[in-house]
């Protein structure tokens, strides 16, 4: 143990073994803050060594593991499965969980990370398939006698994923209150931006005015709007997939027509020019040309610091698509229209955008109070008098 009062992290630990192959006296060491911190590291390090775990297996990230281990955690699997499950290692266990430890994976933070996956809108096979293969590379480390329970077996997270494939119980409480609001969104994501690419902005409007999710959004081509109806064919949309991005259809396996709001024709229109007209390119692309994703409008808008800063916090990327079938109810849109446009399945997830607010509930009564202060005959509705 090593002290050092000039350093942010004081104390310093140092274990020190003789590789038993190579004969070579070896070394590992950690910084930490407080002393008993670094004295539980080291008495850590000599559990593990008696138990025979090597000790640089026993400090190594979750990512360094993973690869290690990668062959035995996946063996007896059939080859149509380890594409999906490598898939899900590397777009998703890696960036979220790898630079820990295996000993510092927890309960909770596996909970966060599959959290995580549902708010980018993930598909429910690739959420399963990104758990499957953690718990099999945490499995391998309670064998190997890094870990004592597996902390990657969780539950709740289909029930999580429900909630958020079914729109959520009050998804009115998530949309943006007005036009004004959207707008100053739009430009501080643009603003925020490292090349202040003017078309997030675009699709940060354009999906709150469809109510479109940003998949379809990212898979709206050219060939999709009239722009003599001011229509857009909803056919397709973009996700991740073991392959990287795919397009296919809809979430509900079918074409649906929604309106462009006389708000919108201008940038459609722009988009529409920048794409010289082709019927097959796609109407909203990154600064690149690449597809959108709600992950890459998150990341290079700087997006959660953007909406914290805006007194926004609990705003996601899918909010666009609530805020917009919320401001179509309070239009007055009947509830049959407004089902078709969002796509919904289930008539009872439409509703949920029909909660009527306060003003709407003082009308009632005030309507109620009215109809009953309307003097009526005593014996019925009377025949005019000729």
């Amino acid at each position: 143990m090593e002290e050092r009062p000039d350093r942010p992290l004081r104390f310093r630990a140092r274990v020190r073994w003789t590789d038993p192959a190579s004969g070579r006296r070896r070394s590992k060491s950690e910084a930490f803050a407080a002393e008993e911190l670094a004295t539980a590291w080291v008495d850590q390090m000599r559990r593990l060594a008696l138990g025979g775990v090597h000790p640089g297996t026993a400090t190594v990230t979750l990512a360094e593991y993973g690869e290690a281990v990668m062959p035995l955690a996946l063996r007896g699997l059939e080859a149509k499965t380890l594409d999906p499950y490598l898939s899900g290692w590397r777009r998703r266990v890696v960036p979220s969980l790898g630079h820990l430890t295996p000993r510092m994976i927890t309960n909770g933070a596996v909970d966060r990370a599959a959290g995580g996956w549902i708010a980018d809108e993930c598909s429910r096979s690739t959420i399963k398939n990104s758990l499957a293969v953690l718990v099999r590379v945490m499995e391998q480390a309670v064998r190997d006698g890094i870990v004592d329970r597996n902390p990657a077996r969780i539950t709740g997270w289909q029930h999580q994923f429900r909630a958020a494939e079914d729109e959520l119980d009050d998804p009115r409480s998530l949309a943006l209150p007005d036009w004004d609001t959207l707008i100053r969104l739009a430009d501080a994501l643009v603003a925020r931006s490292a090349d202040q690419h003017g078309g997030w902005g675009d699709v940060t409007v354009f999906a709150a005015c469809t109510a479109a999710r940003i998949g379809e959004v990212s898979g709206c081509r050219v060939g999709d709007i009239d722009t003599r109806t001011w229509v857009w064919t909803v056919r397709r949309q973009t996700t991740p997939s073991p392959g990287g991005l795919v397009d296919k259809g809809t979430k509900g396996k079918r074409a649906r027509v929604v309106p462009l709001i006389a708000d919108v024709r201008e940038l459609v229109a722009r988009r529409i020019a920048t794409a010289d007209g082709r019927p097959d390119a796609r109407l909203f692309t990154g600064p690149r040309g690449g597809r959108i994703t709600t992950a890459v409008l998150r990341d290079a808008t700087h997006w959660d610091e953007v909406v914290s800063s805006l007194g926004l916090e609990h705003l996601r990327r899918h909010a666009l698509r609530h805020t917009g079938l919320t401001w179509m109810a309070d239009a007055g849109v009947p509830v049959h229209v407004l089902r078709v446009i969002a796509g919904h399945g289930s008539l009872t997830t439409t509703q949920c955008y029909l909660h009527p607010d306060r003003r709407t509930i003082t009308d009632a009564g005030e309507a109620l109070t009215a109809y009953l202060r309307t003097p009526r005959s005593p014996s019925g509705p009377q025949p005019e008098a000729m």
